[in-house]
């Protein structure tokens, strides 16, 4: 018998907060090329971050996102001109979270709720209080504390240190497939969100639990 959810944690970017919602700047800034450069700068800023990890030389996640969208526009050819960057960066603390987040959230009545992420304390708080889920959460935890990036196990241990809960007491909800997959492992029940219903692409085999969207959260751990 599977021991009795206490506590859920919550990866940020991707998963409560929509990335691509920054297209809308990048368009603004660079036209045609918007959605290629969006594209492309999550990708390289969860390369760097892999990286950094395997490289024992961290950066914060702002200096990482802001390295990887530089990145990105040199190999698209568009000119990373100071202004546009500063631009992007401060888009980046004001995502959209995901429509039905606020509604899925309120539902989750009687679980601590964290959120555990690659952000930086100060993005974190940004993004919480831009989208109004300031209220929320018992717990925003950042890699920073430990200066290594998912899915590092030390990070699903540093989210339970905050609690005082087993694992196994613990949802891990999370879009991205490396983190569910990380957090699986670590021992975790691991919720994948699988947003758009995409093959999994994560190490090892997907976690057990899978949803469309957070509005299904409330079944799994038996609201």
């Amino acid at each position: 018998m599977q021991e009795k959810i206490g506590s859920i944690f919550f990866d940020a970017y991707g998963t409560l907060f929509d990335v691509a919602s920054v297209a809308r700047k990048c368009r603004e800034l660079f036209g045609d090329s918007a959605v290629e450069l969006t594209a492309l700068w999550r990708e390289k800023q969860l390369q760097f971050t892999w990286l950094r990890s395997l490289m024992d030389s961290y950066t914060d996640f702002e200096q990482v996102t802001e390295e990887a969208l530089i990145c990105a526009c040199r190999l698209l050819n568009l000119v990373p001109k100071s202004g546009k960057i500063a631009s992007l960066m401060a888009a980046y603390d004001r995502l959209d979270a995901f429509p039905e987040v606020k509604a899925a959230l309120a539902g989750l009545n009687g679980f601590s709720l964290s959120i555990v992420s690659n952000g930086t304390p100060a993005m974190l708080s940004a993004a919480v209080e831009s989208t109004g889920l300031s209220e929320i959460f018992a717990h925003l935890i950042s890699v920073d504390e430990i200066k290594v990036y998912k899915p590092s196990p030390r990070v699903y241990a540093l989210a339970l240190e905050k609690t005082g809960l087993p694992a196994a007491g613990a949802a891990f909800v999370s879009s991205n497939a490396f983190d569910a997959a990380g957090a699986k492992a670590f021992g975790f029940r691991a919720v994948w969100v699988n947003r758009g219903g995409k093959p999994w692409d994560g190490p090892g085999e997907r976690p057990e639990v899978e949803i469309e969207d957070l509005s299904g959260l409330g079944e799994i751990v038996g609201v």
